[in-house]
């Protein structure tokens, strides 16, 4: 099967209309997902670099799932979602019912990504309990079963079966719950520990499959999507074999310059 390519078009830095264009643009290239993320203040500025250790973020930028619900409307074939939605903005039930929504208004494209939160800033201004990492991974198994829950009782059905999609690298816990909910998990090829980018795809694939053991799963039922710097397409087809089935390609505004995207679709298609 040929590796999927997923464009991730960070909200941030331009007017809506730039970024609605640029998800219609993904889109007629032949991308196969389009990603945003679900955040209230950019998470780095214009130019791509960091705030300052303590730097208050500033900067243009739009919500998470109303925008997903444009981009239901706007395109025809591409899957959406959120890479991903924070379980702590919203009661799970709610998320359910705009997640079934939104499958709905897209004739079933949603990818429902989902993970346990980080960003400090999005809680201390929006008014939410930051707690600590372990309580929030507990919030987030709690949510699953609520959702998994709720998905059932919701009328009408969703158009298909909703994928999920948990983001997060976390060996103990993290792909611990990716094993039991996720249809697919998302993870960065970057370096860790000794490892290079690769190498931490491949390591992580290989707890996560021994956790799908443990279970009793099948590791192959869920895909691995794996975002990458997108000046590294000469790493392509290492990433496939250490398990990537979908490469995610991160775009920053204004601009969402989409000729590096052209380049990892025809890379795909030469595959058979």
């Amino acid at each position: 099967m040929k590796p999927r390519i997923a464009v991730f078009l960070h909200p941030q830095h331009a007017e809506y209309d730039q970024i609605r264009n640029a998800a219609v643009e993904a889109e007629e290239l032949g991308a196969d997902v389009l990603y945003n993320w679900d955040h209230f203040y950019p998470l780095y500025k214009e130019d791509g670099t960091q705030w300052a250790e303590g730097e208050r973020r500033e900067g243009k930028h739009f919500e998470c799932w109303t925008m997903l619900a444009s981009w239901a409307e706007v395109t025809e074939k591409i899957e959406i979602g959120p890479l991903v939605t924070c379980n702590s903005y919203r009661n799970p039930e709610l998320l359910t019912d705009m997640a079934r929504t939104i499958d709905h208004i897209s004739n079933g494209r949603l990818v429902f990504g989902i993970g346990s939160g980080w960003f400090e800033q999005d809680y201390q201004e929006y008014g939410y309990e930051f707690g600590t990492a372990i309580w929030r991974l507990k919030e987030l198994e709690k949510s699953l079963e609520r959702i998994e829950k709720r998905m059932t009782m919701l009328n009408p059905q969703p158009k298909r079966k909703i994928p999920i999609l948990i983001g997060g690298g976390g060996e103990k816990v993290t792909l611990r719950i990716t094993a039991q909910y996720a249809d697919v998990w998302h993870g960065f090829a970057t370096k860790t520990e000794g490892r290079s980018g690769i190498e931490t795809v491949a390591h992580k694939n290989s707890v996560l499959d021994n956790w799908c053991k443990e279970i009793g799963r099948d590791p192959s039922e869920i895909g691995r999507s794996i975002g990458i710097d997108l000046k590294r397409i000469d790493k392509a087809d290492e990433l496939v074999e250490a398990g990537a089935t979908e490469i995610t390609l991160p775009l920053n505004g204004p601009d969402y310059d989409m000729s590096i995207v052209k380049e990892w679709i025809a890379w795909r298609d030469s595959k058979d």
